[in-house]
């Protein structure tokens, strides 16, 4: 099969090859009727170019790499959607790696997006201090944005939601329903949401007046089968909190999983709240409490500042000093709590 040139789509189009080149490479204006042609037969002929030598040109590639802890979790996968349409907009690719919650494979990864000459990065971080190397190795030689999570590198902007406030939210929620005790479920403490969210929650909680039950904050990780084993050992003790809040919605249905099998009602019983607004809250029996972290904004404002900083680099400018945005997110009330009083 002979490969199609940009002479072939010059000579079909009846341009020169300067022309052609001109209009499939965007790099100087050419009348209208003259740019649907090429573009047409180009299309027709099946020409693709030389993806490298527009990218030497334009000194982009008109892609971003992306890494984040998991895709598995609903609300990574969440996030990689809302990144995918912010780039889909404007035209550019995205490459996306799943550092599966090791910091060896997300520096692997972050390396393997700076040999592909991305035009920057955006990477939720999957360890606080492990994740720190390999993320400033990064920065040092394309634009990088951290999403969600963040690591101390000069240079990186970041986009996330407020912790505290977040869970300032829901703690207020829940004293408006009566609660007076309550218990926290989350990760291990080994990246910069969790730490924040604990802070946030021990902070809200005496800010408010509300008891921390005795070994009230259980570190696990955030999957269904840690909240379900936290809330059985929580559920069995003779001082159960009035309520249970869970550091993501995937925690939380495990606690309402627990409920369910030992017969205790929600929110009879014990209320239950997550974070993160995943699709499944809205289907559990009952419906869960959570807070809707603002993905589709996140995802435009990473875009956004990446975009600022490719410029940048492209036109050699100083970069400026980075950002740091904390949104916060919506309380959704579902089932699972009860009504304020």
């Amino acid at each position: 099969m002979n490969t199609i040139t940009l002479a072939d789509v010059a000579r079909a189009a009846g341009v020169s090859p300067s022309t052609a080149s001109r209009v499939l490479s965007g790099s100087r204006p050419v009348g209208s009727d003259v740019a649907a042609r090429v573009h047409r037969v180009a299309d027709e002929l099946g020409y693709t170019g030389n993806g490298v030598a527009r990218a030497l040109r334009k000194r982009r590639t008109d892609s971003v790499g992306m890494v984040v802890p998991s895709i598995l979790n609903p609300f990574f996968a969440g996030l990689v959607d809302s990144i995918e349409a912010a780039l889909h907009d404007s035209g550019m690719q995205l490459l996306l790696c799943d550092a599966r919650q090791s910091p060896d494979v997300e520096a692997a990864h972050l390396r393997a997006l700076v040999e592909r000459n991305v035009d920057g990065i955006v990477v939720s971080p999957c360890h606080s201090t492990a994740s720190i190397d390999a993320v400033g190795r990064a920065a040092a030689i394309v634009p990088v944005v951290q999403l969600d999570r963040w690591v101390d590198v000069q240079g990186t902007d970041w986009v996330g939601m407020d912790d505290h406030r977040a869970l300032r939210m829901v703690l207020e929620h829940l004293v408006g329903t009566s609660a007076r005790s309550v218990a926290f479920l989350t990760s291990e403490l080994t990246n910069s949401s969790t730490a924040d969210r604990v802070r946030g929650f021990r902070e809200n909680a005496a800010a408010l007046g509300l008891t921390v039950v005795p070994d009230g904050v259980v570190l696990g990780d955030f999957s269904v089968e840690s909240g379900q084993a936290a809330a059985e050992t929580l559920l069995a003790r003779g001082d159960r909190p009035d309520a249970i809040v869970c550091a993501d919605d995937l925690i939380a249905i495990g606690v309402l999983s627990a409920c369910r099998a030992r017969g205790i009602g929600v929110p009879r019983d014990v209320q239950v709240t997550g974070i993160d607004d995943i699709d499944f809250g809205r289907y559990v029996v009952p419906t869960l409490t959570t807070l809707a972290q603002p993905t589709v904004r996140m995802a435009a404002e990473v875009m956004r500042l990446l975009g600022e900083r490719v410029s940048f680099a492209v036109n050699g400018a100083a970069p400026r000093d980075a950002t740091r945005l904390a949104l916060s997110p919506r309380l959704v009330v579902r089932e699972s709590t009860r009504a304020v009083s």
